[in-house]
C-alpha cells in the first residue's frame, strides 16, 4: 500500500493515528536541528517533520538530501503541529515521519511549481506534465471534469443517448480546411477528421435514436487567432420530430442546470434577439449584454453639416461611455491611438463630453450646436457625466469597430463581470452569406440548415432574404453553441445544394450517402453544438481555453512538449504511397 490517506485529508482528529502518504516533495525547509518537508499530491499539502530528538540520524540525513518534486512515501504518526497554518486544510497537523522511501529522485525542474511561477507560456507547454502539477491549472482540469460529468448526468437524465461516431470519415466541404490522413489500404485515397460529426448525427435520426449526444474531438486545419486550437471539444447533440421552439427550451434546461450545479447562479430568462437585431445594436452576432452601450444610429442626426467625414459615410453611430466625461484628454487620445491600430482599422473617433452642468464639449464643436449634441445625447442614452463616441464609414466595418471599442471601454471600466452571467439566443441568421469577390453564395452554417418556414421559393429570387432556421447560445459576448433545424427531405437539400454552386454529379460525390437515407424516412430534426472548451473556461471565470485543455496546442498549431507536428521517415511515405514535393 502506497497510502492509506492523501495529502489533503488528515484533520486535528486524526492525531496518534499511523498513516502512509505518498506524493512529490513541494518544499525542504532545514532548520538544523529539524527539519520540515511540504509533501504534495492533487489533494493538498501535508507537513512532515524530522527532528533531532526524535528521528533517527540516518533518517534526518536521507531527509537532508530530498529535493524539489522528489516522490516519496512516508510511513510515521499524526501528531499536533506547534504553530499553526489556517491558510492549509491539513494547517493543524503534520508527521512525525518513522519511514522514508524515496520512489523516484527527480531533476530540478526548469520553473517553479508554485501557484505563482517563475515560467513563462513557452517553458510551461514545453513541460506541460510538471505545470499540471500546479493548482492554477490542476484545478482547471478537474473543473472540466466536474462539467463534462454534469452534461452528461443532465442529458441521459433527458432520454439522450451517447453514441460515439467515426473519426476516420469523408472529406466534405464544411468551411475549414480538413485535416487528411492517407489510407495505407486504399493507396491514393485519404480519410479525413471530422470538422463536425454533422452528417452521422443526421443519419442516427433517420436511424431512429431520436435523442443524440457525443462529448466529441472535433479538427479544424484552419488559421489559428488567439484563442483556438486545431483540435477541439464539442457537446454535439441532436433531436427529432423537434422544432425550433423544443430545441430552445432543451438546452436552456440544460445551460440552467450548469449555472446552478457549477456556479450556484439561478437565470430566469433567455432573451431572443434576431440576427439583425445584434448586428443593429451591438456590431456582432455574440453580443455581451452584461453591461448596455447600445449602438445608436445618428445618421438624421449628424449629417447634412458642413462636416464631410459624416456626410460621406454610409453610417454614422456612437455609444454613450458611462462616466467617461472624466477621461483626460491623454486618456481619449489613447482610446483613438487603440482604434487606429491595424487590428481595429479606423481613421479616427468623434468624442462628446456630457458635462455635469447639461452642457457639452465635442471635438467637433465648431460643426455642431450644443442643441445637436444635446440630440446624440439622447439617441445614445447618454447622461451627465458619460463620454459619446461616434464612429462613421461603411456599414459592416463601422459596426464592427465600434463592437471592439464598446467591448474595451468595457473591459477597462470593469463592466465585464466573470461572476456575472447573461445568456441569450441570437436567432434568425442569414441562410447564406455572399463572397464579394466571386459573388458565389456559401451556407452561413452548413449546407444542411434548413431556410425559415414559408422561405425555400426566395431562393430563386432573393436569396439574401433568405433567413436560417438556425441559432447560436451566446453567454457573456461568446458563442457556446449553435445549431439549426435540418433539412430532411432530399428534395429541398437537392434545391439547397443548387444554390451552393454543387452540380448534381459533385452533391452525388460528397453527399450521396445522406442522400440516400433521406429517401427511408428522415424524420424532422434539428441540433446543436457546444463548445465545451469556451463553456467550461466561461463557467470558469475566464474567456482563455488554454488552460482547461490538458495538453494544448501554442497559437501556431505546434505541440511543443512532445515535438508535433514532425516529419515521418521515408519508408513510411513509400508505404503511403506519398512523395514529399521539391521546392
Amino acid at each position: 500500500m502506497y497510502r492509506t490517506h492523501t495529502c489533503g485529508e488528515l484533520r486535528g482528529k486524526d492525531v496518534k493515528t499511523d498513516v502512509v502518504l505518498s506524493g512529490w516533495v513541494q518544499k525542504v525547509r532545514d532548520k538544523g536541528f529539524v527539519v520540515w518537508v511540504d509533501l504534495r499530491d492533487r489533494y493538498g499539502i501535508t507537513q512532515l517533520v524530522f527532528d533531532e530528538e526524535r528521528t533517527p540520524a540516518k533518517l534526518l540525513a536521507e531527509a537532508r538530501k530530498l529535493g524539489r518534486e522528489f516522490v516519496i512515501q512516508v510511513k510515521g504518526e499524526v501528531i499536533e503541529r506547534t504553530s499553526k497554518n489556517p491558510q492549509l486544510g491539513t494547517g493543524d497537523i503534520e508527521i512525525l515521519v518513522k519511514e522514508l522511501s524515496v520512489l523516484n529522485p527527480a531533476l530540478l525542474p526548469p520553473f517553479t511549481i508554485e501557484d505563482e511561477t517563475d515560467g513563462g507560456t513557452d517553458l510551461r507547454m514545453k513541460y506541460r506534465y510538471l505545470d499540471i502539477r500546479r493548482n492554477p491549472v490542476k484545478d482547471k482540469l478537474i473543473f472540466r471534469s466536474k462539467v463534462t460529468m454534469e452534461v452528461r448526468k443532465y442529458l441521459s437524465e433527458h432520454g439522450f443517448i451517447e453514441v460515439e461516431t467515426p473519426y476516420l470519415i469523408k472529406s466534405t466541404p464544411e468551411g475549414a480546411r480538413d485535416f487528411v490522413v492517407p489510407s495505407r489500404m486504399n493507396q491514393g485515397e485519404f480519410y479525413a477528421l471530422p470538422q463536425s460529426p454533422q452528417t452521422f448525427k443526421q443519419l442516427l435520426m433517420v436511424g431512429g435514436l431520436d435523442k443524440y449526444f457525443q462529448i466529441v474531438k472535433c479538427f479544424r486545419d484552419e488559421d489559428l487567432r488567439a484563442d483556438r486550437q486545431p483540435e477541439f471539444t464539442q457537446i454535439d447533440c441532436e433531436m427529432a420530430f423537434v422544432e425550433q421552439e423544443d430545441i430552445l427550451n432543451a438546452f436552456e434546461g440544460l445551460t440552467r442546470h450548469l449555472l446552478k450545479e457549477i456556479r450556484g447562479v439561478e437565470v430566469d430568462t433567455f432573451p431572443r434577439m434576431t440576427y439583425d437585431e445584434a448586428m443593429k445594436t451591438y456590431g456582432n452576432d455574440k453580443p455581451d449584454i452584461r453591461f448596455d452601450m447600445r449602438f445608436a444610429e445618428l445618421n438624421t442626426l449628424a449629417q447634412h453639416r458642413e462636416f464631410n467625414v459624416f456626410n460621406s459615410a454610409e453610417l454614422v453611430v456612437g455609444i454613450a461611455v458611462p462616466g467617461g466625461a472624466s477621461f483626460t484628454r491623454k486618456e481619449i487620445d489613447g482610446i483613438i491611438d487603440w482604434l487606429k491600430r491595424p487590428q481595429v482599422g479606423a481613421k479616427g473617433m468623434v468624442y462628446v463630453k456630457c458635462n455635469e452642468d447639461g452642457s457639452f464639449k465635442s471635438s467637433v464643436d465648431k460643426f455642431y450646436e450644443q442643441s445637436d449634441l444635446q440630440k446624440w445625447a439622447e439617441a445614445t442614452g447618454a447622461k451627465a457625466g458619460d463620454l459619446i463616441c461616434v464612429l462613421s464609414g461603411d456599414i459592416d466595418t463601422t459596426r464592427t469597430q465600434l463592437s471592439a471599442l464598446r467591448m474595451e471601454m468595457a473591459e477597462r471600466l470593469g463592466l465585464r463581470n466573470p461572476s456575472e452571467f447573461a445568456p441569450l439566443w441570437v436567432i434568425d441568421f442569414p441562410l447564406l452569406e455572399k463572397d464579394e469577390e466571386t459573388g458565389d453564395y456559401h451556407a452561413m452554417h452548413h449546407p444542411f440548415t434548413s431556410p425559415k418556414p414559408g422561405q425555400l421559393e426566395l431562393l430563386d429570387t432573393d436569396p439574401d432574404a433568405v433567413r436560417a432556421n438556425a441559432y447560436d447560445l451566446v453567454l457573456n459576448g461568446n458563442e457556446i453553441g449553435g445549431g439549426s433545424i435540418r433539412i430532411h427531405d432530399k428534395k429541398v437539400q437537392s434545391i439547397m445544394f443548387r444554390h451552393l454552386g454543387f452540380s448534381e454529379e459533385e452533391a452525388k460525390a460528397q453527399f450521396g450517402f445522406l442522400m440516400e437515407a433521406f429517401q427511408y424516412g428522415a424524420p424532422p430534426h434539428g441540433g446543436i453544438a457546444f463548445g465545451l472548451d469556451r463553456l467550461v473556461a466561461i463557467l470558469g471565470g475566464q474567456e482563455t481555453i488554454r488552460d482547461f485543455i490538458a495538453f494544448p496546442k501554442n497559437n501556431s498549431g505546434r505541440d511543443v512538449m512532445i515535438d508535433a507536428p514532425a516529419p515521418i521517415d521515408n519508408a513510411q511515405l513509400i508505404e503511403l504511397n506519398l512523395r514529399l514535393r521539391e521546392e
